[in-house]
């Protein structure tokens, strides 16, 4: 395939899309990351996208919210590693939270096999996934159907969850910095996420390489508010990615990277068909947020970091 062919290709995926990532283009396109990436800076200098960590977005997608039939499509393989790696937080018995996305709909799916557990949540979808799960009782916030990401928000959706108290939340969005944490292009969808942080003892979020340093305009979840990420391993060269990871952990967040398709890694085999994990243990003791009672179980002390915990991160900036 021509350059000419390939950007005009690239160019038709992202204005289907609205963002998709290095990786899936070079999929398509069957060329290597370095080339697409290549391509993609050649485009933005024209003004047709613009680039984010691991991915490429439409010119102003700084607002822009793709709807649910493009998100499905999005990363869907880190999804599924990174959906694993969550699931395996989860306890029999306890009480979560979970919101809505594809990333959350996917880590229902695994939760159905979690017997006396609890899900409160505003989406559709996961409340789907969990329908015929006979040992998982699920509770659905009221509120307005938000069609685009089949998620009920509104002043419904925020007062229902007064007074409740879980122990922990898993959100995705469509952004992730050290700066900023957690943040999405939907002020509705934003105000319903920061009322089911303040429900949880801990907060865990749900993020593929792509959301790095992706800055969108309403924050759902301050960085000192995240007890954990659970992402997939980013390129081996995207420096920019492995240093917003460095960055957030160095802000205390506690890290753990998935490979995509369950593949094992050196670092932590971990039982066959589970996806590989990389956990980054911080200083200090992580703390809880809100008032009220304690969490029911879950919440995790912290351990101090090691030295191998940081040469994992820095390993990440490092490829």
């Amino acid at each position: 395939m021509f350059a000419a062919e390939r950007r005009q290709l690239i160019l038709e995926m992202v204005r289907a899309n609205g963002a998709v990532s290095l990786r899936e283009l070079a999929r398509v396109v069957q060329t290597s990351e370095v080339t697409v990436r290549r391509d993609v800076r050649a485009l933005e200098a024209e003004g047709l996208l613009d680039r984010r960590h691991g991915g490429a977005v439409l010119p102003g997608g700084f607002t822009r919210e793709s709807g649910f039939p493009q998100k499905s499509h999005l990363a869907t393989a880190e999804k599924t590693a990174i959906a694993d790696l969550a699931a395996g937080l989860v306890e029999e018995g306890e009480a979560i939270v979970v919101g809505a996305g594809t990333t959350t709909q996917e880590l229902a799916r695994r939760l159905a096999r979690v017997p006396g557990l609890t899900v409160v949540t505003n989406s559709l979808l996961v409340a789907q996934a969990l329908a015929h799960a006979n040992r998982v009782e699920v509770v659905m916030t009221g509120g307005t159907l938000r069609g685009s990401n089949y998620a009920l928000v509104g002043s419904g959706a925020e007062q229902s969850l007064q007074g409740l108290r879980v122990s922990r939340a898993f959100l995705s969005g469509s952004g992730l910095t050290a700066e900023r944490g957690l943040s999405t292009s939907n002020m509705l969808s934003a105000s319903v996420d920061r009322a089911l942080v303040q429900a949880a003892g801990e907060v865990v979020v749900l993020a593929d390489h792509t959301k790095l340093g992706a800055d969108t305009m309403f924050q759902t979840v301050p960085t000192d508010l995240i007890t954990r990420l659970v992402t997939d391993e980013p390129a081996a060269h995207d420096d920019r990615a492995a240093a917003e990871l460095q960055a957030l952990a160095d802000q205390g967040v506690q890290i753990a990277v998935a490979g995509a398709g369950g593949t094992p890694s050196s670092a932590d085999p971990g039982p066959p068909g589970r996806a590989a994990r990389r956990d980054m243990p911080l200083p200090g003791q992580r703390r809880t947020h809100g008032s009220g009672p304690q969490p029911l179980r879950g919440a995790a002390v912290l351990a101090e970091q090691s030295q191998g915990d940081r040469a994992r991160v820095a390993d990440l900036r490092r490829r």
